[in-house]
């Protein structure tokens, strides 16, 4: 039996800035966390292999900058993305306003071939916040989230690995399953345009 091809996914991570995607990140590959990380500048990604069910695939995490003079980073950095993951601060309501914003940027961006179900993943971060400080509630969340398809859902803290590594297995299986479909269908249409094409295959009428 040949061994099986190794996946590569990739993954982009979108989200205003200051709400923790580098901190996810790292948290994630390198289960680290620093309080002082530098603003992202255009873009940057880390690698990790993962099993997900009895496949080895890479993880491409890219992480974007918040900032919107960095917004617009060209197709070639949304092109071939297999997840997206958008990003916010429960504790700030701006970054969840924002959710719909970059969820848009990245669609007329990546233009997936089928952007009705392409894999979003939400994360509400920085849950490790004092309570009172909160201003997005889970309830609030996840009704956003049913009413755009029923994306995942899952309130993560960087900092004290809250849900980070359960929120990644969806993302990375979701990326999977995106992947695969992808292939499927390009096969498809190869298999389509071989029949069409093919002189000796007659008409079908």
């Amino acid at each position: 039996m040949s061994a099986r091809k190794k996946v590569l996914l990739k993954v982009i991570i979108l989200g205003d800035s200051g709400v923790g995607k580098t901190s996810l990140m790292n948290q994630y590959v390198n289960k680290k966390f620093s309080s002082s990380y530098k603003a992202t500048i255009g873009a940057d990604f880390l690698t990790k292999e993962v099993m997900v069910d009895d496949r080895l695939v890479t993880m491409q995490l890219w992480d974007t900058a918040g900032q919107e003079r960095f917004q617009s980073l060209g197709v070639a950095f949304y092109r071939g993305a297999d997840c997206c993951v958008l990003v916010y601060d429960v504790n700030n309501s701006k970054s969840f306003d924002m959710l719909d914003s970059w969820r848009d940027e990245f669609l007329i961006q990546a233009s997936p071939n089928f952007p009705e179900s392409f894999p979003f993943v939400v994360l509400g971060n920085k849950i490790d916040v004092e309570e009172s400080k909160r201003q997005i509630s889970q309830k609030r969340a996840m009704a956003y989230c049913q009413s755009k398809g029923n994306i995942p859902y899952f309130e993560t803290s960087a900092k004290e690995a809250i849900h980070v590594e359960e929120a990644f297995e969806v993302i990375a299986r979701n990326a999977l399953a995106q992947e695969e479909s992808e292939e499927y269908n390009e096969d498809t249409w190869a298999t389509v345009n071989i029949h069409f094409d093919d002189p000796q295959g007659g008409c079908a009428c």
